[in-house]
């Protein structure tokens, strides 16, 4: 669950999650890096552990070439390093797996893009005879942001760790206030509509949205380490442990229940598999040709994010599609470039704090550049 920025930005801010310091640590790479000088990511992950995030870990594909890099440790008080092949919560990216299946639904004929959501959801939205499901997966519905209701400061977020919470619960704190804009008209990043978008998926098919999700994606791709945990409040298998600062103490805040999150950010990933997800999007393998052309159909009135994709453009001229994330102690970043030929997956954990974090666009520029 991330803010209104580009990719790069975000990257910048989403990985500014700062916290407490770790110990740089080096990881051998899968292959040779290609164009890419290793030395100088490995110092833009070391200088993001210097100056605040407890662990990184990054997976850069470069045309036939492919590497990891990390740096920091996976625990607070711990020598073992972040494992590079570790799952953890990927918030906003899941955005992306739930707009696949929304587009996937509408290539099938089952879902209208320019439909009201009052088609498929009656009764749910006081607005849902005007608000279209393009208007959700773009952001343009001008439905209030319901994360901006919750108790998201460190203190609210340890009270509330393990509540769960309904879909509906969630469009409620919304829809208690009125638009942020009349749907169509403008632009807002609200994680309502990622919500109102997994519904959708749910009245449609007749199934939980994270089974449409494992059905469509994560097995056709075979995406193993990648799940939808609903209300299980772990991260399963190897991973690195996230951190918040509540009350001037530093609080483990692995254990967390995503349905706070549900559709709009609650998945657990890994870098390899956002990476293969990434590929299969991009290229053109998931969605029919007519819904990967809406899939990338951003523009500046809509802060160049497309279809649950956002595309940046970096200093050096190129651009990149992608999506950050963020949830209480994780931030996450898959990136590639429209052809794909240049991939990268990141996650980084620490306490959240503001502040800045040195190496977050000198590892974008290094990989991109």
């Amino acid at each position: 669950m991330t803010g209104k920025r580009g990719i790069a930005l975000v990257a910048a801010a989403g990985l500014a999650v700062v916290g407490i310091g770790g110990t740089a640590v080096a990881e051998p790479s899968v292959g040779q890096a290609g164009r890419i000088d290793r030395q100088v990511l490995q110092r833009a992950l070391d200088d993001l552990t210097r100056t605040g995030a407890q662990g990184v870990q990054v997976r850069v594909v470069d045309g036939r070439h492919e590497f990891t890099a990390r740096s920091g440790t996976a625990r607070v008080g711990s020598p073992r390093p972040v494992p590079t092949d570790g799952r953890f919560r990927i918030g906003s990216i899941t955005k992306t797996f739930v707009s696949t299946v929304v587009l996937q639904l509408v290539g099938e004929g089952k879902v209208e893009l320019d439909a009201p959501v009052r088609r498929y959801l009656p009764g749910l939205l006081p607005d849902g005879d005007r608000i279209t499901v393009r208007h959700l997966l773009q952001h343009t519905s001008g439905l209030y942001n319901y994360t901006s209701a919750l108790p998201l400061d460190p203190e609210g977020v340890v009270g509330i760790r393990y509540k769960t919470w309904a879909p509906a619960e969630l469009v409620a704190l919304s829809t208690a206030r009125p638009l942020d804009f009349q749907p169509g008209t403008g632009w807002s990043y609200s994680n309502t509509n990622y919500v109102v978008a997994g519904m959708l998926i749910e009245k449609v098919t007749g199934r939980p949205y994270g089974v449409a999700v494992e059905q469509r994606v994560l097995r056709p791709l075979g995406l193993r380490s990648t799940s939808v945990p609903g209300t299980r409040t772990d991260v399963p298998g190897p991973h690195a442990h996230g951190y918040i600062r509540a009350g001037g103490q530093v609080v483990d805040i692995t254990e967390f229940n995503p349905s706070a999150a549900y559709a709009a950010g609650e998945m657990i990933s890994t870098t390899a598999d956002l990476n293969r997800f990434a590929d299969a999007l991009l290229d053109g393998r998931l969605l029919r040709p007519a819904q990967q052309a809406e899939l990338l159909s951003a523009s500046p009135a809509t802060e160049d994010y497309g279809l649950g994709i956002q595309a940046t453009g970096l200093p050096c001229g190129v651009t990149v599609w992608g999506h950050s994330g963020g949830i209480p102690g994780y931030a996450s970043l898959m990136v590639s470039t429209a052809d794909t030929k240049t991939r990268m997956t990141a996650s980084v954990t620490s306490a959240p704090d503001p502040g800045d974090l040195a190496g977050r666009q000198e590892m974008l520029m290094e990989v991109f550049c």
